[in-house]
């Protein structure tokens, strides 16, 4: 299609997406006090007995749905963002490139909703246990209802992300953009990255939750390499393991000749 009509498609896909999450969290809003309510219940026994959500501002309390709405209309529209996405780029691949496109983005999203879930069980009750602890030492602790529930939407969004790790030291790798051999000489360096990584992307900035997203992430980045390296020497041989991008296309236009 010409340049426009793909502008064209683009707008219409998005706004599509848009208009989805918009009514989906119009219609979220009214159950928010339930799904505040589980969300809750994964920090429950990390407060206080007794402990209730305060709002301190006139405007605190419609702001706070809203956004919990929002997380859960986004979530709730999956499908539909995913589909629509789907729509606009595969008929620009070729079917070669359809076959990995599909499952990557199964993967993507299959990833994502494991380290929420992961976050929703593991992270927050240790999280807030360690951070009001912290508090009870020298004082009552107050829970905020914007701030907690800021924290909680954040961390969870932010374990979604960290984990899609494992896809890209995935590709990286079987598409020797950066050898393999370089990923695992490299370790010592890769750690460090990873913990800086996971300093950044903790939103409360307290050093257990940095540790405790910092050792999935370890295990999630040997695993991405355990099965780079079995499908890199299963495809190219035990030699590719040290390919570069270039010995790579090397490699396959003498294939294809």
């Amino acid at each position: 299609m010409p340049l426009m009509d793909h502008l064209g498609e683009l707008r219409r896909r998005l706004t599509i997406i848009v208009v989805s999450v918009l009514a989906t969290t119009l219609v979220v809003y009214f159950a928010t006090p339930t799904l505040i309510d589980i969300l809750m219940d994964a920090i429950r026994n990390a407060l206080p007995k007794g402990t209730e959500l305060t709002v301190l501002t006139a405007l605190g309390g419609f702001v706070i749905r809203f956004k919990v709405a929002l997380f859960f209309g986004a979530i709730v529209c999956t499908p539909i963002i995913v589909w629509e996405i789907m729509g606009f780029i595969l008929p620009a691949l070729k079917e070669k490139e359809r076959r990995w496109v599909v499952p990557t983005v199964g993967a993507m999203i299959a990833l994502f909703f494991i380290g929420m879930i992961f976050c929703y069980f593991i992270i927050l009750p240790a999280m807030f246990g360690w951070l009001v602890d912290q508090t009870t030492a020298f004082a009552s602790a107050t829970a905020n209802a914007e701030d907690y529930l800021d924290i909680m939407l954040l961390t969870e969004v932010a374990f979604g992300v960290m984990f899609q790790l494992p896809l890209v030291i995935f590709y990286l790798s079987v598409l020797h953009v950066v050898p393999y051999a370089t990923f695992r000489g490299n370790w010592r360096y890769v750690y460090v990255i990873l913990l800086t990584l996971c300093g950044v992307f903790t939103p409360d900035g307290s050093p257990v939750t940095m540790f405790l997203m910092y050792l999935p992430m370890l295990l999630l980045y040997e695993i991405s390499l355990a099965v780079a390296r079995r499908v890199i020497t299963q495809r190219d041989g035990k030699a590719a393991l040290k390919w570069t991008r270039e010995d790579y296309e090397e490699h396959a236009f003498t294939d294809e000749d």
